[in-house]
């Protein structure tokens, strides 16, 4: 047998492999979705989505990319900007904190998003003195961490938003590195982001930092994004990860009129600005 009839036979057995991985994945989520009926109308959206909607989730893409090249800049430089505050504290104040926080991570089983801009989420919430912060997405908690840092100073509450990781059997490691005397000052809302917002504006009806990093497409974005601006209070900061998959956040900031700063984080785009 020659080498190329060889080379071809590992080619097609590793294209099925990774075939039959991907379904086993697909129907793992989906019996796991069947399991929760508090999960139903997330599970029809996606069925909607990924059957009949043929909307992008990719709407602007090279647009808003181009955009948030030519403005942006470091989460240095956007946190004096903004909070006239300097970043330089954050890692030392807590970094016997930090470093346990990472070797947590380190051991968790499973893979989930990793630390994003956390001093600009921090400060975020010292320069607004935040006493109610809302976040969509938690994973394995670092945004939380940062925030709830904050809060413990004034006794404020932090309100989460995120799906369980239904195909990892994670849910047990959702805020995973977030410390245990924290969590006092934490409600975790385990739903879709249209279920879970809901709820929690049930409890608590303004906030003074929201921190959006969940369903990435233009359509989920638009829908939280003006869903949650209505319930910030005057100046609030809103601070939107990933801006960089889609025109959403550009397109929101143009229809309301806002001046947004953008800023470059390990090779992605982040917007925040603060609510006049």
């Amino acid at each position: 047998m020659s080498q190329r009839n060889i080379d071809f036979k590992k080619i097609h057995l590793s294209c099925n492999f990774n075939i039959i991985n991907e379904m086993s994945t697909v129907l793992k989520t989906f019996v796991a979705y069947l399991r929760r009926p508090a999960l139903y109308p997330e599970l029809g959206r996606k069925i909607i989505k990924n059957t009949i909607s043929r909307r992008s989730p990719f709407k602007g893409k090279e647009k808003t990319n181009s955009w948030a090249a030519s403005i942006a800049v470091s989460q240095k430089i956007a946190v004096s900007w903004l909070f006239s505050m300097d970043t330089d504290q954050f890692r030392n104040t807590y970094a016997d904190i930090l470093e346990k926080a990472i070797a947590k991570e380190a051991q968790c089983p499973i893979t989930m998003g990793g630390p994003g801009a956390l001093e600009l989420i921090y400060y975020a919430c010292e320069y607004t003195k935040a006493q109610n912060v809302l976040e969509t997405g938690v994973a394995y908690g670092w945004s939380s961490l940062a925030i709830l840092l904050s809060l413990q100073k004034r006794d404020g509450t932090l309100y989460s938003s995120d799906m369980p990781y239904l195909a990892q059997d994670g849910d047990e490691y959702v805020g995973y590195v977030v410390p245990e005397n924290l969590k006092k000052y934490w409600k975790l809302f385990r739903f879709a982001d249209r279920e879970s917002l809901p709820k929690i504006f049930k409890q608590v009806s303004s906030f003074d930092v929201f921190h959006y990093d969940s369903d990435k497409s233009y359509h989920g974005r638009m829908w939280a994004y003006h869903q949650i601006y209505k319930r910030l209070k005057p100046g609030a900061v809103f601070i939107s990860d990933d801006i960089g998959d889609n025109s959403a956040y550009q397109d929101f900031c143009a229809k309301k009129n806002i001046n947004t700063t953008v800023v470059e984080y390990s090779g992605k785009y982040i917007g925040v600005f603060i609510k006049q």
